[in-house]
Protein backbone atom coordinates (compact mmCIF):
# COMPACT_ATOMS: atom_id res chain seq x y z
CA UNK A 1 0.00 0.00 0.00
CA UNK A 2 1.44 3.27 -1.22
CA UNK A 3 -0.72 6.55 -1.11
CA UNK A 4 -0.81 10.16 0.16
CA UNK A 5 -3.73 12.39 1.59
CA UNK A 6 -4.49 15.97 2.97
CA UNK A 7 -3.45 15.71 7.28
CA UNK A 8 -7.02 17.62 7.85
CA UNK A 9 -9.05 15.16 5.92
CA UNK A 10 -6.56 11.95 7.26
CA UNK A 11 -7.01 13.45 11.19
CA UNK A 12 -11.41 14.08 10.27
CA UNK A 13 -11.54 10.63 9.33
CA UNK A 14 -9.65 8.99 12.79
CA UNK A 15 -11.77 11.26 14.83
CA UNK A 16 -14.97 9.98 13.68
CA UNK A 17 -13.93 6.33 13.51
CA UNK A 18 -12.71 6.68 16.78
CA UNK A 19 -15.54 6.45 19.04
CA UNK A 20 -15.82 2.45 17.63
CA UNK A 21 -12.49 1.62 18.72
CA UNK A 22 -12.29 -0.77 21.61
CA UNK A 23 -10.95 0.27 24.86
CA UNK A 24 -7.22 -1.01 25.63
CA UNK A 25 -8.83 -3.80 27.80
CA UNK A 26 -9.87 -5.01 25.43
CA UNK A 27 -9.71 -9.33 24.79
CA UNK A 28 -8.88 -9.00 21.18
CA UNK A 29 -5.85 -6.27 20.35
CA UNK A 30 -6.96 -6.03 16.62
CA UNK A 31 -10.01 -4.30 18.34
CA UNK A 32 -8.03 -1.66 19.66
CA UNK A 33 -6.39 -0.63 15.95
CA UNK A 34 -7.96 0.91 13.18
CA UNK A 35 -8.09 -0.08 9.76
CA UNK A 36 -6.43 1.54 6.42
CA UNK A 37 -7.62 0.00 2.98
CA UNK A 38 -7.67 1.44 -0.48
CA UNK A 39 -10.85 1.18 -1.95
CA UNK A 40 -11.11 2.42 -5.38
CA UNK A 41 -9.27 5.07 -5.18
CA UNK A 42 -9.77 6.39 -1.55
CA UNK A 43 -8.86 5.10 1.28
CA UNK A 44 -11.01 4.07 3.95
CA UNK A 45 -10.68 4.34 7.68
CA UNK A 46 -12.21 1.85 10.11
CA UNK A 47 -12.96 0.93 13.58
CA UNK A 48 -14.74 -1.82 15.24
CA UNK A 49 -15.66 -2.63 18.91
CA UNK A 50 -17.68 -5.76 17.74
CA UNK A 51 -21.12 -3.88 18.37
CA UNK A 52 -20.48 -0.49 17.03
CA UNK A 53 -18.52 -0.77 13.53
CA UNK A 54 -17.79 2.79 11.70
CA UNK A 55 -16.44 2.94 8.03
CA UNK A 56 -15.28 6.64 7.09
CA UNK A 57 -13.74 7.44 3.28
CA UNK A 58 -11.64 10.15 2.20
CA UNK A 59 -9.99 11.23 -0.69
CA UNK A 60 -6.51 10.08 -1.45
CA UNK A 61 -3.82 9.79 -4.19
CA UNK A 62 -3.26 5.89 -4.82
CA UNK A 63 -0.36 4.60 -6.09
CA UNK A 64 -0.44 1.11 -4.44
CA UNK A 65 -3.28 -0.96 -3.25
CA UNK A 66 -3.17 -2.59 -0.20
CA UNK A 67 -4.22 -2.28 3.73
CA UNK A 68 -3.08 -2.34 7.06
CA UNK A 69 -4.50 -2.51 10.76
CA UNK A 70 -2.55 0.23 13.37
CA UNK A 71 -2.97 0.95 17.18
CA UNK A 72 -5.57 3.85 16.81
CA UNK A 73 -4.51 6.00 19.73
CA UNK A 74 -0.68 5.65 18.45
CA UNK A 75 -1.70 6.55 15.11
CA UNK A 76 -4.50 8.90 15.85
CA UNK A 77 -2.36 10.97 18.28
CA UNK A 78 0.47 11.37 15.74
CA UNK A 79 -2.06 12.09 12.77
CA UNK A 80 -3.31 14.92 15.09
CA UNK A 81 0.27 16.61 15.78
CA UNK A 82 1.36 16.42 12.00
CA UNK A 83 1.97 19.56 10.08
CA UNK A 84 -1.22 20.43 7.90
CA UNK A 85 0.34 18.93 4.57
CA UNK A 86 0.14 15.92 2.59
CA UNK A 87 0.43 12.87 4.33
CA UNK A 88 2.48 9.80 2.66
CA UNK A 89 1.49 6.19 3.96
CA UNK A 90 3.47 3.48 2.84
CA UNK A 91 3.80 0.08 3.76
CA UNK A 92 6.31 -2.78 4.37
CA UNK A 93 4.62 -5.85 3.71
CA UNK A 94 7.56 -7.83 5.37
CA UNK A 95 7.34 -6.24 8.32
CA UNK A 96 4.20 -4.92 8.67
CA UNK A 97 5.22 -1.69 9.15
CA UNK A 98 3.47 1.97 8.59
CA UNK A 99 5.93 4.18 7.40
CA UNK A 100 3.84 7.97 7.99
CA UNK A 101 6.47 11.15 6.34
CA UNK A 102 4.63 14.62 6.55
CA UNK A 103 6.69 17.69 6.27
CA UNK A 104 10.02 17.34 8.21
CA UNK A 105 7.87 14.09 10.25
CA UNK A 106 9.05 10.58 9.37
CA UNK A 107 7.73 7.99 11.68
CA UNK A 108 7.44 3.84 11.58
CA UNK A 109 4.04 2.79 12.78
CA UNK A 110 3.93 -1.01 13.45
CA UNK A 111 0.67 -3.06 12.72
CA UNK A 112 -1.13 -6.19 12.57
CA UNK A 113 -1.65 -8.03 9.32
CA UNK A 114 -5.61 -6.43 7.93
CA UNK A 115 -6.60 -9.88 6.97
CA UNK A 116 -7.17 -10.30 11.12
CA UNK A 117 -9.76 -7.24 11.74
CA UNK A 118 -13.04 -8.21 11.66
CA UNK A 119 -15.45 -7.88 8.53
CA UNK A 120 -17.09 -4.71 8.69
CA UNK A 121 -20.37 -4.39 6.43
CA UNK A 122 -20.47 -1.86 4.01
CA UNK A 123 -23.30 -0.82 2.32
CA UNK A 124 -25.90 -2.66 -0.16
CA UNK A 125 -28.84 -0.61 -1.05
CA UNK A 126 -31.16 -4.02 -1.33
CA UNK A 127 -33.89 -3.30 0.82
CA UNK A 128 -32.82 0.10 2.03
CA UNK A 129 -35.37 2.86 3.63
CA UNK A 130 -34.18 6.57 2.66
CA UNK A 131 -34.71 9.51 5.39
CA UNK A 132 -33.52 13.54 5.58
CA UNK A 133 -30.53 13.42 7.48
CA UNK A 134 -32.29 16.69 9.95
CA UNK A 135 -35.50 14.30 10.30
CA UNK A 136 -32.77 11.69 11.50
CA UNK A 137 -31.14 13.81 13.50
CA UNK A 138 -34.45 15.07 15.23
CA UNK A 139 -36.16 11.79 15.85
CA UNK A 140 -32.42 10.61 17.78
CA UNK A 141 -32.44 14.33 19.77
CA UNK A 142 -36.10 13.52 20.79
CA UNK A 143 -35.87 9.65 21.26
CA UNK A 144 -32.91 8.49 22.64
CA UNK A 145 -32.77 10.38 26.27
CA UNK A 146 -35.22 8.44 27.39
CA UNK A 147 -33.57 5.27 27.16
CA UNK A 148 -31.99 3.10 30.01
CA UNK A 149 -28.30 3.22 30.94
CA UNK A 150 -28.75 0.08 33.14
CA UNK A 151 -27.43 -2.63 31.28
CA UNK A 152 -29.47 -5.29 33.24
CA UNK A 153 -32.16 -4.65 31.12
CA UNK A 154 -30.91 -5.32 27.55
CA UNK A 155 -33.61 -3.98 25.76
CA UNK A 156 -34.87 -0.26 27.34
CA UNK A 157 -31.25 0.54 26.59
CA UNK A 158 -32.05 0.74 22.87
CA UNK A 159 -34.53 2.62 20.83
CA UNK A 160 -37.05 0.52 18.65
CA UNK A 161 -37.12 2.06 15.16
CA UNK A 162 -40.19 0.95 13.06
CA UNK A 163 -40.92 1.48 9.12
CA UNK A 164 -43.85 1.36 7.72
CA UNK A 165 -45.06 2.76 4.31
CA UNK A 166 -43.98 6.07 4.21
CA UNK A 167 -43.52 6.58 8.62
CA UNK A 168 -40.59 5.87 10.70
CA UNK A 169 -41.02 5.91 14.15
CA UNK A 170 -38.49 6.05 16.85
CA UNK A 171 -39.84 5.24 20.98
CA UNK A 172 -37.38 4.75 23.63
CA UNK A 173 -38.41 4.26 27.59
CA UNK A 174 -36.67 3.06 30.60
CA UNK A 175 -39.70 1.93 32.31
CA UNK A 176 -40.20 5.75 33.73
CA UNK A 177 -41.06 7.50 30.88
CA UNK A 178 -41.16 6.70 27.11
CA UNK A 179 -40.54 9.21 23.95
CA UNK A 180 -42.31 8.58 20.88
CA UNK A 181 -41.36 10.39 17.06
CA UNK A 182 -42.77 9.81 14.10
CA UNK A 183 -42.13 11.44 10.55
CA UNK A 184 -42.05 11.01 6.81
CA UNK A 185 -39.22 8.85 4.92
CA UNK A 186 -38.16 9.86 1.31
CA UNK A 187 -40.36 6.97 -0.08
CA UNK A 188 -42.51 3.42 1.04
CA UNK A 189 -40.80 0.73 2.16
CA UNK A 190 -41.97 -2.28 0.35
CA UNK A 191 -42.91 -4.30 3.63
CA UNK A 192 -42.62 -3.63 7.32
CA UNK A 193 -40.02 -3.70 9.71
CA UNK A 194 -39.37 -2.88 13.01
CA UNK A 195 -35.76 -3.11 15.24
CA UNK A 196 -33.83 -2.58 18.57
CA UNK A 197 -30.79 -0.67 17.94
CA UNK A 198 -28.66 0.83 20.83
CA UNK A 199 -29.29 4.33 22.05
CA UNK A 200 -25.25 4.77 22.09
CA UNK A 201 -25.28 3.50 18.65
CA UNK A 202 -28.08 6.17 17.22
CA UNK A 203 -26.13 8.93 19.16
CA UNK A 204 -23.34 8.06 17.46
CA UNK A 205 -25.03 8.51 13.88
CA UNK A 206 -26.25 12.00 15.26
CA UNK A 207 -22.75 13.19 15.98
CA UNK A 208 -21.30 12.60 12.48
CA UNK A 209 -24.66 13.44 10.74
CA UNK A 210 -23.55 17.33 11.25
CA UNK A 211 -22.61 17.83 7.71
CA UNK A 212 -24.86 15.71 5.97
CA UNK A 213 -27.31 17.11 3.47
CA UNK A 214 -27.94 14.24 1.53
CA UNK A 215 -31.01 11.60 2.65
CA UNK A 216 -29.59 8.84 4.55
CA UNK A 217 -29.72 5.24 4.05
CA UNK A 218 -30.62 2.33 6.73
CA UNK A 219 -30.76 -1.06 6.07
CA UNK A 220 -29.91 -4.16 7.54
CA UNK A 221 -26.84 -6.20 7.21
CA UNK A 222 -28.39 -9.80 5.06
CA UNK A 223 -28.25 -11.82 8.36
CA UNK A 224 -30.31 -9.29 9.99
CA UNK A 225 -28.59 -9.50 12.92
CA UNK A 226 -27.03 -5.34 12.24
CA UNK A 227 -28.48 -2.58 10.95
CA UNK A 228 -26.07 -0.09 8.90
CA UNK A 229 -26.66 4.09 8.92
CA UNK A 230 -25.24 4.91 5.38
CA UNK A 231 -24.05 8.68 4.90
CA UNK A 232 -22.21 10.22 2.49
CA UNK A 233 -18.56 9.46 3.19
CA UNK A 234 -19.50 7.39 6.51
CA UNK A 235 -21.47 4.32 7.50
CA UNK A 236 -22.28 3.19 10.79
CA UNK A 237 -22.99 -0.36 12.19
CA UNK A 238 -24.22 -1.02 15.05
CA UNK A 239 -25.19 -4.67 16.86
CA UNK A 240 -28.81 -5.06 16.84
CA UNK A 241 -30.65 -5.73 20.72
CA UNK A 242 -32.22 -9.36 20.01
CA UNK A 243 -35.26 -8.88 22.76
CA UNK A 244 -38.51 -7.67 21.79
CA UNK A 245 -39.00 -3.95 22.55
CA UNK A 246 -42.53 -3.67 25.31
CA UNK A 247 -45.55 -2.47 23.86
CA UNK A 248 -46.19 0.49 24.96
CA UNK A 249 -49.60 1.42 22.99
CA UNK A 250 -51.65 0.31 26.39
CA UNK A 251 -50.17 3.14 28.32
CA UNK A 252 -50.49 5.62 26.12
CA UNK A 253 -53.51 7.79 27.93
CA UNK A 254 -56.14 8.26 25.98
CA UNK A 255 -57.72 11.02 27.30
CA UNK A 256 -56.69 14.00 29.62
CA UNK A 257 -58.58 16.12 32.15
CA UNK A 258 -56.43 19.32 32.13
CA UNK A 259 -54.50 20.43 29.47
CA UNK A 260 -51.71 23.03 30.29
CA UNK A 261 -49.97 25.22 27.42
CA UNK A 262 -46.79 26.73 28.82
CA UNK A 263 -43.79 28.45 27.21
CA UNK A 264 -41.17 25.87 26.93
CA UNK A 265 -38.02 27.81 28.02
CA UNK A 266 -39.53 29.35 31.01
CA UNK A 267 -40.81 26.01 32.14
CA UNK A 268 -37.24 24.47 31.31
CA UNK A 269 -35.47 27.70 33.88
CA UNK A 270 -38.18 26.56 36.48
CA UNK A 271 -36.91 23.54 36.18
CA UNK A 272 -33.78 24.24 36.52
CA UNK A 273 -33.37 26.38 39.15
CA UNK A 274 -36.26 23.75 41.22
CA UNK A 275 -33.36 21.01 40.91
CA UNK A 276 -30.76 22.65 42.83
CA UNK A 277 -33.28 21.66 45.74
CA UNK A 278 -34.98 19.15 44.65
CA UNK A 279 -31.58 17.09 44.48
CA UNK A 280 -31.77 16.81 47.89
CA UNK A 281 -35.43 15.50 48.11
CA UNK A 282 -34.78 12.39 45.70
CA UNK A 283 -35.27 14.83 42.36
CA UNK A 284 -39.05 15.20 43.25
CA UNK A 285 -40.49 18.92 42.18
CA UNK A 286 -44.19 19.68 42.65
CA UNK A 287 -46.44 21.07 39.31
CA UNK A 288 -49.04 23.10 40.69
CA UNK A 289 -51.31 23.64 37.75
CA UNK A 290 -54.30 26.40 38.57
CA UNK A 291 -56.96 27.41 35.90
CA UNK A 292 -57.92 31.04 35.33
CA UNK A 293 -60.76 32.52 37.22
CA UNK A 294 -62.76 36.16 37.02
CA UNK A 295 -59.62 37.58 38.77
CA UNK A 296 -56.72 35.94 37.81
CA UNK A 297 -54.91 33.92 34.50
CA UNK A 298 -54.37 30.54 34.46
CA UNK A 299 -50.89 30.03 36.13
CA UNK A 300 -48.38 26.96 36.49
CA UNK A 301 -46.06 26.66 39.64
CA UNK A 302 -43.12 24.70 40.27
CA UNK A 303 -41.90 23.79 43.11
CA UNK A 304 -39.55 22.24 45.15
CA UNK A 305 -38.61 21.71 48.90
CA UNK A 306 -36.01 19.60 50.78
CA UNK A 307 -35.25 19.89 54.80
CA UNK A 308 -31.76 20.78 54.93
CA UNK A 309 -31.41 23.17 52.14
CA UNK A 310 -34.27 25.14 51.43
CA UNK A 311 -37.19 25.38 49.02
CA UNK A 312 -37.62 27.24 45.68
CA UNK A 313 -40.84 28.41 44.20
CA UNK A 314 -41.56 29.75 40.46
CA UNK A 315 -44.79 30.74 39.21
CA UNK A 316 -45.61 30.64 35.11
CA UNK A 317 -48.43 32.17 33.22
CA UNK A 318 -49.84 29.39 31.47
CA UNK A 319 -53.44 28.88 29.44
CA UNK A 320 -55.15 25.96 31.15
CA UNK A 321 -58.38 23.83 30.59
CA UNK A 322 -59.69 21.81 33.07
CA UNK A 323 -59.16 21.25 36.62
CA UNK A 324 -56.96 22.07 38.93
CA UNK A 325 -54.15 19.10 40.05
CA UNK A 326 -51.12 19.04 42.02
CA UNK A 327 -48.70 16.41 40.50
CA UNK A 328 -45.21 15.22 41.50
CA UNK A 329 -41.98 14.59 39.00
CA UNK A 330 -38.32 13.95 38.89
CA UNK A 331 -37.10 16.73 37.71
CA UNK A 332 -34.40 15.27 35.78
CA UNK A 333 -36.85 13.56 33.80
CA UNK A 334 -38.38 17.10 33.01
CA UNK A 335 -35.38 18.69 32.00
CA UNK A 336 -34.31 16.01 29.64
CA UNK A 337 -37.62 16.43 27.78
CA UNK A 338 -38.24 20.06 27.72
CA UNK A 339 -34.63 20.40 26.59
CA UNK A 340 -35.31 17.67 23.31
CA UNK A 341 -38.64 20.40 22.54
CA UNK A 342 -38.09 22.48 20.07
CA UNK A 343 -40.87 24.71 19.83
CA UNK A 344 -42.01 27.60 21.65
CA UNK A 345 -44.71 26.65 23.54
CA UNK A 346 -45.53 22.89 25.62
CA UNK A 347 -48.77 21.01 26.06
CA UNK A 348 -48.70 19.30 29.19
CA UNK A 349 -51.65 16.50 29.80
CA UNK A 350 -52.47 15.43 32.58
CA UNK A 351 -55.82 12.92 34.61
CA UNK A 352 -54.69 12.15 38.12
CA UNK A 353 -51.96 13.25 40.25
CA UNK A 354 -50.82 9.14 40.28
CA UNK A 355 -51.54 8.76 36.31
CA UNK A 356 -48.89 9.59 33.75
CA UNK A 357 -48.72 12.54 31.88
CA UNK A 358 -47.56 13.31 28.38
CA UNK A 359 -45.73 16.35 26.96
CA UNK A 360 -46.07 17.46 23.32
CA UNK A 361 -44.73 19.92 20.93
CA UNK A 362 -46.68 22.55 20.84
CA UNK A 363 -47.61 22.67 16.98
CA UNK A 364 -45.92 19.80 16.41
CA UNK A 365 -47.88 16.43 16.41
CA UNK A 366 -45.09 13.84 15.52
CA UNK A 367 -43.83 13.88 19.17
CA UNK A 368 -45.20 12.99 22.71
CA UNK A 369 -43.53 12.42 25.96
CA UNK A 370 -44.88 10.12 28.23
CA UNK A 371 -43.42 10.42 31.88
CA UNK A 372 -44.80 8.31 35.34
CA UNK A 373 -45.29 10.64 38.43
CA UNK A 374 -43.99 10.24 41.82
CA UNK A 375 -45.49 10.09 45.01
CA UNK A 376 -45.57 13.16 46.79
CA UNK A 377 -45.06 13.39 50.44
CA UNK A 378 -47.35 15.58 52.46
CA UNK A 379 -46.25 19.14 52.40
Amino acid sequence: MKLSCLQEHLARGLSIVNRAVASRSATLPILTHVLLATDNGRLRICATNLELGMNCWIGAKVENEGAITVPARTFGDLVALLADDIVHLELNIRTQTLRVQCGRTDANIKGIDAQEFPIVPTFQSDGAAYVEAGVLKKLIAQVTFAAATDESRPTLTGALIKLEGETITMAATDGFRLSVRSDRLQSPVDEPRAFVVPAKALNEVARVLSDQEEPVAIVLTPSHGQVLFHLKDVDVVAQLIDHKFPDYEPIIPKRHDTRTVVNTAELLKACRQASIFARDAQDTVRLHITPSDELEPGKLTVTAQAGETGDNRSELEAAISGEGLEIGFNVRFLIDALSAIDTAQVIIETTQPRSPAVLRAAGDDKFFHLIMPMHLPRA
